[in-house]
């Protein structure tokens, strides 16, 4: 598995609005520059996160973006899944994946399930509160 620049700016992003706090809306740009990414970029990723009710946004004069719960309400496997698609260390094991043929006598289909299962559980296990934390 290979995270990718979106699911990393991402989790930048969320972790930048939480440090903000929830009182008023933070413009991209200011984003953008705090994190060394282009606005463009991250207007992207904040579309993903909106229409996916992670944050809420407001368009024009004193708009930008917050987020809609408490840090410690954010796993950050919800956010890797939702930009990344899938956290499976194998393809057979992507949500709504084609069964395999060889599943039934894979030697190796045990070790990639616990291995998913140890990935997906370590990181719902993390949350933006916790990498807040320095």
């Amino acid at each position: 598995m290979i995270v990718s620049t979106r699911g990393r700016y991402a989790l930048r992003v969320m972790i930048d609005l939480a440090e903000q706090g929830s009182d008023s809306y933070v413009p991209l740009k200011d984003i953008a520059l705090r994190q060394s990414i282009s606005q463009k970029y991250i207007e992207a990723i904040m579309t993903l996160l909106s229409k996916n009710g992670f944050v809420n946004g407001v368009h024009g004069k004193g708009g930008g973006y917050k987020l809609n719960r408490a840090p410690s309400e954010y796993k950050i496997g919800e956010i890797l899944r939702l930009t990344e698609g899938t956290l499976a260390p194998v393809a057979c094991l992507e949500c709504g994946a084609e069964p395999c043929s060889k599943s039934p006598e894979c030697r190796t289909l045990p070790m990639w399930t616990e291995l998913d299962r140890r990935i997906s559980g370590y990181l719902d296990s993390v949350t933006i509160a916790d990498l807040m934390k320095k």
